[in-house]
């Protein structure tokens, strides 16, 4: 399929396909994760899902690095 076969099918394609497409296209420029990548955050998801109470909001976030760094 050429790209211009691409662009003129888009519009047929619902909210959701559409959607994966675009996450697809950036996977594909992203670097992959090394495995110590992977288990850093196979080990943050798993801590998060066990105390998900111990996740900070972004406004949170943002007064925490605001305070820190002045």
């Amino acid at each position: 399929m050429s790209f211009a076969q691409i662009l003129e099918a888009l519009p047929a394609f619902s909210v959701a396909e559409r959607q994966m497409l675009v996450h697809r296209a950036i996977q594909l420029d992203e670097p992959a994760l090394t495995p110590d990548d992977e288990n850093t955050v196979a080990t943050r998801l798993e801590n998060h899902c066990q105390n998900p109470a111990s996740a900070l909001s972004l406004e949170e976030m943002k007064t925490l690095i605001h305070t820190r760094l002045g």
